[in-house]
């Protein structure tokens, strides 16, 4: 059973670092159990995006997804099939993490399935909440940061990193067919759906994207506003994923916002250059 776990987490461990650019990063601070029970948390995650992105040629991703949501009942009976959620087991057993979160996580992955234009911005807040805040919330537990304002940090956090997201994503997702940026700010802006989908770089769009900007850096601080003494010390791994995004957006900032120029990333050597200046702030002043 130990050598069935430590497969496990080793799976879940090269999930990680194939697929998260910037999350593998912080997690590298993190003490080896912590850093195991995020990898599998992580890993369950990316299960469920790849399920909507990728294209499945034997069933449909509405059917996969059906299948995960019975491996994750079947992971918190203690009855878990899949190297991911052997871990993920572990983990949840362990720092007693409510399955409610997994279960909202994958109902945002079923948004991605029938919808691809968001109205208002909370249509897209709830979305942003349901695919990332909820990460945050499920991770709480285990850098033993669980208490009311760090929910409410998680939940501003998750909202900040899943807007830049979106920012940086604009010409990926408009080649999909899928537009995140709220139908209502295209309107205020006057920045018409067809010239996102053509990807038009216009003045417009410039205004448009210097809002949203505005709008995740909010969201930034309010998520720092939530904490209190002794809580950035708990919070490192997600203060150094905080302080890689909001990089990146000052990124897209520097070059007038023309993300259709392609994906906008932090080179790896920055990468743990941010995440070293962070641990050491945290360390040395003991925040």
């Amino acid at each position: 059973m130990q050598g069935d776990a430590h497969e496990a987490f080793a799976y879940c461990r090269a999930v990680t670092r194939q697929h998260a650019k910037n999350f593998y990063y912080a997690f590298l601070f993190l003490p080896k159990a912590q850093r195991d029970a995020i990898y599998s948390v992580y890993a369950f995650c990316r299960y469920c995006d790849d399920i909507t992105d990728d294209d499945h040629t034997v069933t449909t991703p509405q059917v996969l997804l059906q299948a995960w949501r019975r491996e994750l009942d079947a992971c918190y009976h203690g009855r878990p099939t899949h190297q991911i959620t052997r871990a993920l087991y572990r983990t949840v057993q362990q720092y007693a993490i409510p399955q409610e979160h997994f279960d909202e996580l994958i109902r945002g992955v079923e948004m991605d399935l029938t919808i691809h234009r968001y109205a208002t911005f909370a249509d897209l807040a709830q979305y942003c909440y349901r695919v990332a805040s909820v990460i945050g919330l499920a991770c709480l537990p285990i850098f033993d940061a669980d208490h009311a304002p760090v929910h409410t940090y998680a939940r501003h956090l998750g909202l900040a990193l899943q807007l830049t997201n979106i920012i940086r994503d604009v010409q990926e997702d408009a080649e999909r067919g899928r537009i995140y940026v709220p139908l209502e700010d295209l309107a205020t802006f006057h920045y018409p759906e067809t010239d996102l989908l053509q990807q038009r770089y216009t003045d417009a769009f410039i205004a448009l994207m210097q809002f949203q900007e505005q709008r995740a850096l909010g969201y930034y601080q309010q998520a720092a506003a939530c904490l209190v003494p002794g809580d950035r010390a708990r919070l490192i791994a997600p203060e150094i994923m905080a302080a890689l995004y909001r990089t990146t957006l000052r990124k897209i900032a520097r070059q007038r916002y023309n993300v259709f120029r392609g994906r906008t990333s932090l080179p790896m050597l920055q990468k743990v250059w941010i995440a070293l200046q962070v641990f050491g702030q945290i360390r040395l002043g003991g925040a």
